[in-house]
C-alpha cells in the first residue's frame, strides 16, 4: 500500500501559494472597489444589528466586525486581513514549519472575511472553491511536525498517523465534484454550442481574457476544435470516477489527463489562480512511490513476485485494459468518430438526444454517490488497519482520539456536499438523507461545499458583445477609456495576466452579456468617473476626462461573427473609434464590423483623409499583421476576405433592407438602448451644459440623463462562462 505523504505536503504546499496569489490580487483591488470612493464601499455591508459579538459572527462570519476596535473601517480591515493572508501563504509556501493547521485555519477564517463584503466582484466559483480547499487544508495539514530525523521514510507508512489519508480523501472527492458536475452542466444546459460540438469555435475570441497563444488555437482547424470538444467531455464525464479505482495506474492515468486538460486551459485563457487550484487538487491522485521515483529517490531493487502478487498484477492489467477499451468503445460510438482518408480529418458528431443523456444522468447521479461512499468506507477500513499496528497502549489511545475527531469530521464533509453535487439531477436530490439537508443548511453559510458547473454556456455565439466607456470634455471630442486587462486594443496582443485576477474587468465581460439591470453595480463604477475618483477606475490603462461635467459613459457593442465557411476570420473584428470621432476602416483577413457611439449628438469634425493604403490594418491578427492583397470584391465576402483601408467601396451584391449606400463600408452597428435616468447625489453640485447642447447626452449633476448599455438576447446572460471583463 502506497502512502500520501509527499502529495499531502505538495497539496498544503500549492494551498499556500494560491492563497497568495488571492490575497495578494485582492489586496491591490481593494481601495478602487471596496474604498471610501470605491464602486461597492464595503462599509455598507456590515451594519451592527444589536446583536451579540457571537450571532453576528455566526450569522455573517468575518473578522472584519473587529475592525471598528482597531480604529479600522471596513476597507481599511479588509486591506489588512488581505495582507496578512499574503504575509502567512507566503510563510507557508517557503517553511515547511509553518504548513501547519493553525495557518491554513487563519487562511481560510481570513479569505471567508473577505468574500462576506466583497459582494459580486468575489461572487466567482473558483473563490468558492479556494474557500472548500482551504478548509480540507485545515483537516489535512498537521498538528505538529516530527523532528526531520523521526520522519517516516519516502513511500513507506511506518510512523504514518492512523488519521492522515482521511481527509486527504476529501479533496479527491472534491476533484471528481468539481469536474463531473463541470461536464454534465454543458450538456443539461442544452447550449446548441456543446451539443453541436463548436463551443471551441467560439470560445478562444470570446472568452474574457484570452492569452496571445489563443488566437493560434482559434485558427485551428474545426474538425480539430469538434474533436477537443470530445475530448473534453471524456475527461471530465468519463474520466472522474477512475478517481476512485483500486488499480493506481488508472488513477495515474486519470491524473495525466486532468493536467493535460489544465495546462491547455492555461495556455489559451488567463483564468488567474483556478487553474492552478484545480491542478493542486489533482495532487490527491498521486502516491508516495510515484512521487519517489519521478525525483529519483527510489533505487529498490526489483526482486521476484509471489504468485499471489503476480495475479493480482495480471487482474490489475485485465482491469486496466478492459476500461481503456470501454473509454474508446464509447467515444467513437456515442459520438460518431469517423476517419474521412480523402480529407484527411476526424468527423464527430454527438449521436445520443437530450433525453438519452438525461435518462442517463439520473440513473448513474446516486450511483456515485454510493461509489464516493464506498471509497470512503475503504479508507475507514484501512485507517483502523494501521490504528491496529499502533504499538504503545498511550500512542494507541492517542491515535485513537484523533482517528475519531478526524473520520468523525470526514463522514460529516462527504455528507454535506452530498447536497451541492445532487443539484446537478433534481430528482437526486429529493431523494438524498434528510439529514444531509439539516447538516448542509446548518453549515452553508461557512461555504464548506458549493455547487460546481464551469462554461455552462458558450457565450459569444452572435458575437462579442462589450462595454464601452467614453470620456469628454466638451461633449463633441470622445476619448474611450481603456482597461488594462480586457481586450480593447486591437492594435496589440492581449496580456497575459494569470493568476492575478483583475475583478472589474470579469464584471465588465459579464455585464456585456445581459442588460444593464442585471449589473447594478455599473451605475456606481460610471458615477465614480463621473465624479473623477481615481480609486473608482482600478483597472484602466488611461486616466479618463474628468474636467468639467461633460464626461459621458455610453454603451456599445462590438458586432464581430465569424466568418463562413469554417475560413479564418478576424480576431476582434471591430474598427476602432477614433478619439476625434471619425471612424476609421482597416483591412482585415476576417469580417468588417464597427463599434460605434449609441448616443446622439453633433457629428465631429470630419479628419482629412490620409494617403493611400499601405495594406495593413490595425485590427488584423497576429499583431504583425500580413499585408492585405487588396483585391477581394466586397468586405461581405464568405471568408470575410480585406480590401484596402479608406478606399471606395467596390460594387458587391446588393444591400440589405433597410441599409442605403453611403460610399463607406457597410456597418454592422445597431442603436443601443438608453437605461433609465441616473440619478446624481444629493450633493452634487450644479454645472453648465456644454456646448452640446440639446443634442448630447452629459452625465452631470444638473443634467441627469441616461447611460447607454449594450444589451444582449437573455440567452447570453443566463451562461454560467467564468469571463473576464470586457
Amino acid at each position: 500500500m502506497a502512502g500520501s505523504r509527499l502529495p499531502r505536503q505538495l497539496f498544503l504546499q500549492g494551498v499556500a501559494a494560491v492563497f497568495l496569489f488571492a490575497f495578494a490580487s485582492l489586496y491591490t483591488q481593494i481601495p478602487g472597489l471596496y474604498g471610501t470612493e470605491g464602486i461597492l464601499p464595503a462599509r455598507r455591508t456590515l451594519r451592527p444589528q444589536g446583536k451579540g459579538l457571537w450571532q453576528q459572527l455566526w450569522e455573517t462570519p468575518t473578522l472584519l466586525w473587529e475592525a471598528p476596535r482597531l480604529g479600522l473601517d471596513t476597507a481599511q480591515g479588509l486591506e489588512l486581513l488581505s495582507l496578512l493572508g499574503t504575509l502567512l501563504a507566503l510563510g507557508a509556501l517557503l517553511l515547511p514549519q509553518l504548513r501547519h493547521l493553525l495557518i491554513y485555519l487563519l487562511l481560510w477564517a481570513a479569505y471567508l472575511s473577505a468574500c462576506q463584503v466583497g459582494q459580486v466582484f468575489l461572487y466567482f466559483q473558483w473563490d468558492s472553491l479556494l474557500l472548500e480547499t482551504g478548509f480540507l487544508a485545515v483537516l489535512v495539514a498537521p498538528l505538529w511536525h516530527p523532528p526531520h530525523h523521526k520522519q517516516p521514510p519516502q513511500g513507506g507508512l511506518a510512523g504514518a498517523l492512523p488519521h492522515e489519508a482521511l481527509p486527504f480523501w476529501l479533496v479527491r472527492w472534491l476533484l471528481f465534484r468539481l469536474m463531473f458536475a463541470s461536464g454534465v452542466v454543458k450538456l443539461t444546459s442544452r447550449c446548441p454550442a456543446w451539443w453541436g460540438l463548436t463551443a471551441l469555435t467560439y470560445h478562444y475570441e470570446t472568452q474574457c481574457l484570452p492569452t496571445p497563444a489563443a488566437w493560434f488555437a482559434h485558427h485551428l482547424p474545426v474538425w480539430l476544435h469538434k474533436l477537443s470538444v470530445v475530448a473534453t467531455f471524456l475527461i471530465e464525464i468519463a474520466v472522474p470516477p477512475l478517481f476512485f479505482a483500486p488499480a493506481r495506474r488508472l488513477r495515474l492515468a486519470a491524473f495525466y489527463s486532468q493536467v493535460l486538460l489544465q495546462v491547455l486551459i492555461i495556455i489559451t485563457g488567463n483564468y488567474n489562480f483556478f487553474n492552478l487550484l484545480t491542478l493542486v487538487l489533482t495532487t490527491a491522485l498521486l502516491d508516495d512511490q510515484h512521487l519517489a521515483a519521478r525525483s529519483g529517490n527510489s533505487r529498490r531493487k526489483k526482486t521476484p513476485a509471489s504468485w499471489p502478487k503476480a495475479l493480482l498484477a495480471l487482474l490489475a492489467l485485465l482491469l486496466e485494459l478492459t476500461v481503456y477499451g470501454l473509454l474508446a468503445y464509447g467515444t467513437v460510438h456515442y459520438f460518431g468518430l469517423e476517419v474521412d482518408w480523402e480529407h484527411r480529418v476526424i468527423r464527430s458528431r454527438t449521436i445520443f438526444t437530450f433525453h438519452q443523456f438525461s435518462q442517463w444522468l439520473k440513473m448513474v447521479t446516486l450511483p456515485t454517490m454510493w461509489l464516493g461512499g464506498a471509497s470512503l468506507a475503504w479508507e475507514l477500513l484501512a485507517a483502523l488497519w494501521r490504528w491496529t499496528q499502533v504499538r504503545g497502549w498511550l500512542r494507541k489511545l492517542w491515535a485513537a482520539v484523533q482517528l475519531s475527531i478526524f473520520g468523525s469530521a470526514t463522514v460529516a464533509m462527504f455528507l454535506v456536499s452530498l447536497v451541492p453535487f445532487s443539484y446537478v439531477e433534481p430528482s437526486t436530490h429529493g431523494r438524498l438523507w434528510t439529514g444531509a439537508h439539516r447538516l448542509f443548511g446548518a453549515v452553508e453559510h461557512l461555504q464548506l461545499a458549493s455547487s460546481y458547473g464551469l462554461f455552462r454556456r458558450m457565450t459569444g455565439l452572435g458575437g462579442r458583445p462589450e462595454v464601452v466607456l467614453e470620456g469628454s470634455y466638451d461633449g463633441h471630442h470622445w476619448t474611450e477609456i481603456e482597461f488594462m486587462y480586457k481586450p480593447g486594443n486591437v492594435s496589440g496582443p492581449p496580456p497575459v495576466v494569470a493568476p492575478h485576477q483583475p475583478r472589474l474587468d470579469w464584471q465588465m465581460w459579464f455585464a456585456a452579456l445581459g442588460p444593464h439591470t442585471h449589473s447594478p453595480w455599473f451605475t456606481s463604477l460610471v458615477l465614480c468617473l463621473l465624479q473623477g475618483k481615481e480609486p473608482g477606475t482600478p483597472s484602466t490603462s488611461s486616466r479618463p476626462p474628468t474636467c468639467g461635467p461633460s464626461v459621458t459613459s455610453t454603451g456599445s457593442r462590438s458586432l464581430g461573427s465569424r466568418a463562413g465557411g469554417g475560413g479564418a476570420s478576424g480576431w476582434r473584428n471591430s474598427s476602432r473609434l477614433c478619439p476625434w470621432g471619425t471612424r476609421r476602416w482597416t483591412c482585415c483577413s476576417g469580417s468588417l464590423a464597427s463599434r460605434t457611439r449609441a448616443r446622439p449628438g453633433p457629428a465631429a469634425p470630419a479628419a482629412p483623409s490620409p494617403g493611400p493604403s499601405s495594406g495593413y490594418g490595425n485590427n488584423c491578427l497576429p499583431w504583425r499583421p500580413p499585408r492585405c492583397s487588396g483585391d477581394s470584391s466586397s468586405p461581405w465576402g464568405p471568408l470575410g476576405s480585406c480590401r484596402p483601408c479608406w478606399g471606395p467601396v467596390p460594387p458587391g451584391p446588393p444591400l440589405p433592407p433597410g441599409r442605403r449606400s453611403t460610399g463607406q463600408p457597410p456597418r454592422r452597428t445597431r442603436e443601443l438602448p438608453l437605461s433609465r435616468p441616473l440619478q446624481p447625489p444629493a450633493t452634487a453640485t450644479a454645472a453648465p451644459r456644454p456646448p452640446g447642447g440639446k443634442s448630447s447626452r452629459v452625465l452631470s449633476a444638473t443634467c441627469p440623463e441616461r447611460v447607454g448599455v449594450a444589451s444582449t438576447p437573455p440567452a447570453f446572460w443566463s451562461s454560467m462562462r467564468p469571463g473576464h471583463r470586457a
